[in-house]
């Protein structure tokens, strides 16, 4: 198996992630029926975020706490969904690639998402 390397790259593992996503009914409803996503319109948002995240590079200019806060605001994100979110993430980096950026792909997964669940908690 090869490294993620590239955008393209990039763009193959956060389509087979949703696919993963959008087929698990215990947080699929969350794409589908609360934030109702267009993927042909959000996966090219989120390989900018990840283009960002992982080489320095790209144009990701949105504020993805925002996103969360407002998404948050019309169904709770629990525990639970960001443990199937992660668990889905590994999985799909493992099945399809290895080295350093897949590793660093997964250590800023769970330092995002902690972060995310640490402004969502109610104070």
């Amino acid at each position: 198996m090869k490294d993620i390397e590239n955008r393209q790259d990039l763009e193959f593992l956060l389509s087979q992630f949703y696919d993963k996503l959008l087929k698990d009914p215990a947080i699929s409803y969350i794409f589908t029926d609360v934030a109702k996503v267009d993927l042909a319109h959000h996966l090219p948002i989120l390989a900018d975020f990840w283009e960002l995240s992982l080489f320095h590079t790209g144009n990701y200019r949105n504020n993805p706490m925002q996103v969360h806060m407002e998404l948050n605001s019309k169904e709770k994100l629990t525990e639970k969904h960001f443990n199937i979110w992660l668990n889905h993430f590994y999985d799909t980096v493992d099945e399809h690639f290895e080295g350093l950026n897949a590793e660093k792909i997964k250590t800023r997964a769970v330092s995002i998402s902690t972060v995310i669940k640490i402004k969502l908690a109610p104070s």
